[in-house]
């Protein structure tokens, strides 16, 4: 539950700190083709997990 709290806070810091930078960037993202945007989340997870480990280990 504190990792979904973390994420809401993290989420939630873009559109409330910086809203018309968020948006902007959310529409080009919207742009990208789908193997960019593939390649994108899966580096976010592999990072992740990475942080997830070391953390834990």
């Amino acid at each position: 539950m504190i990792a979904i709290g973390l994420l809401l806070i993290f989420e939630g810091m873009g559109p409330a700190l910086f809203p018309k930078m968020w948006r902007d960037m959310v529409s080009q993202m919207a742009q990208q083709p789908d193997q960019q945007l593939k390649r994108i989340g899966t580096s976010l997870i592999l990072v992740g997990a990475a942080i997830v480990l070391l953390v834990v280990s």
